[in-house]
């Protein structure tokens, strides 16, 4: 499992990438036509009652863990099976003590948020899952560590396609909030034996000192970065709601959702593979430094475009579908997340390098120096700029990507400026485009689509003469191109 050669991670990376991101957009099909189905067939309150028993069971994830997961993902050294049996049993251990904790829990907070038995059942639907889905943590480590995320995506496929399926059915034949309980615990089966048939391990318990404290090394700040996070944006939006009207509330989430379509389809997958990738080869200095470079222009060059094209299409889109204009003051909130979330998407490799060679502490300081500043800036911006002063914020903070990079060097060469200096050009171009085009185009949905349309196609085109040799050689090692 261990021994992996060079070009076996290069591919098996590109191939992770291409497979996450067609999951991506499979499930966002399945997803968005469930739904669709979910919302003639249930209530608001059914939804809204879904929604929040399932932020409480997702707080439980920060504390199921503690980073032990990551820890094996990360380790330079060869995985011992001792290694995964102190993991399952120390993650075990915590997940059935919380478990019996929020089983505990039901009478209160069924009170708390007035939820009936339906809710109830929905709640304990929602333990139970928690715990099957901590039982599938051995197996996707294994495959995350030989990079096999094509089979990592099949039980993920399996088991929303599961839920949707379930869910639709059982609204429709009338059983309400039910049908999210009975989706819920169906998903978590389907996941679990899908995995496990993938990637076949048997469940064992017993520990090792050793092996415990090794990982916790890396687990521990691996785990405050994520609660650290939570912090920063969860909890942040907990305050708003206090600070600011439900309505310009909604109007950050909106602006906030559109703007960060373009890490959700892609840095994410991206990045999901990067810290694995970057793992296996932390051993040599100069290939780290070449996979670094290959990230930053890979996402650049294919985040960048779509923020441009999403810069130029918002206002147009909401003034032509009806009853959208009611999120025209969301828009200067979208413009700047927009940009901002652009320029933060290449901070992420970068921490996700450092964490691969086991710098995770500075990266630990890192996201309490962004948690820090994201309040106090955020509170700060607010009162000068009502509810535009969040978006400003986190587009003052992206100017840590400075930081990032130079804390980056020290631990692999590479150059930041040559990975992004073109597409950033390209982008230029592609913007000056659509600002000289939008001052003489027809005020329709038609145009909009026509002139976005050429903006990409300029962008290609600038990027193809300035990067030709660099695209190819990450195109001839696409799976479908070396058949």
């Amino acid at each position: 499992m261990e021994d992996i050669s060079l070009e076996v991670i290069k591919q098996k990376s590109i191939k992770g990438v291409l497979a996450l991101t067609s999951r991506t957009f499979i499930l966002q099909l399945i997803a968005f036509g469930g739904t669709f189905l979910l919302t003639i067939f249930l209530s608001p309150a059914a939804f809204g009652v879904f929604y929040v028993v399932s932020a409480i069971i997702a707080f439980l994830n920060y504390f199921s863990d503690i980073g032990l997961a990551a820890a094996l993902i990360q380790k330079k050294d060869e995985v011992t099976k001792r290694d995964l049996i102190t993991t399952f049993t120390i993650q075990q251990g915590l997940v059935i003590t919380l478990v019996v904790l929020a089983f505990l829990l039901t009478s209160v907070i069924g009170g708390f948020y007035s939820l009936d038995s339906d809710g109830q059942w929905l709640y304990r639907s929602l333990i139970v899952a928690f715990f099957l889905s901590s039982l599938k943590t051995i197996p996707s480590v294994l495959l995350e560590r030989t990079l096999d995320f094509g089979k990592l995506v099949i039980p993920q496929i399996l088991e929303t396609l599961g839920f949707y399926v379930i869910a639709v059915i059982l609204a429709w034949r009338g059983y309400g909030t039910l049908s999210f309980a009975w989706a819920v615990f169906a998903r978590s089966v389907i996941g679990l034996v899908a995995i496990y048939i993938i990637s076949p391990w048997r469940p064992q318990l017993g520990f090792s000192g050793g092996s415990a404290k090794k990982l916790l090394r890396f687990g521990l700040p691996f785990q405050a970065n994520s609660l650290l996070a939570l912090v920063k944006d969860d909890f942040l939006t907990v305050v708003l709601g206090k600070v600011l009207t439900f309505t310009e509330v909604g109007y950050i989430g909106w602006a906030k959702k559109w703007a960060e379509i373009p890490l959700r389809l892609i840095m994410d997958s991206v990045v999901r593979v990067a810290f694995p990738t970057f793992s296996r080869i932390q051993h040599d200095v100069g290939v780290l430094g070449r996979a670094i470079e290959k990230t930053l222009f890979g996402l650049s060059a294919s985040i960048f475009p779509i923020t441009a094209g999403l810069l130029f299409g918002i206002a147009p889109l909401v003034a032509a579908i009806p009853k959208y204009e009611k999120w025209e003051p969301a828009l200067l909130s979208f413009y700047l997340f927009a940009v901002a979330s652009a320029v933060a998407s290449l901070s992420v490799p970068l921490t996700n390098a450092l964490n691969a060679v086991g710098k995770i502490k500075i990266t630990l300081l890192l996201m309490v120096l962004w948690t820090t500043t994201t309040w106090f800036l955020t509170l700060f911006l607010i009162n000068l700029f009502g509810y535009n002063g969040v978006s400003l914020s986190l587009l003052l903070i992206t100017s840590t990507l400075i930081l990032v990079v130079h804390l980056s060097k020290t631990i692999a060469p590479f150059s930041f400026w040559r990975s992004v200096r073109f597409p950033i050009l390209s982008v230029c171009i592609q913007l000056a485009w659509y600002a000289a085009s939008v001052q003489i185009m027809p005020k329709n949905i038609y145009a909009t689509i026509v002139v976005g349309t050429l903006g990409v196609i300029l962008y290609m085109s600038v990027l193809w003469i300035f990067e030709r040799s660099r695209i190819r050689s990450l195109v001839e090692k696409l799976p479908l191109w070396r058949r």
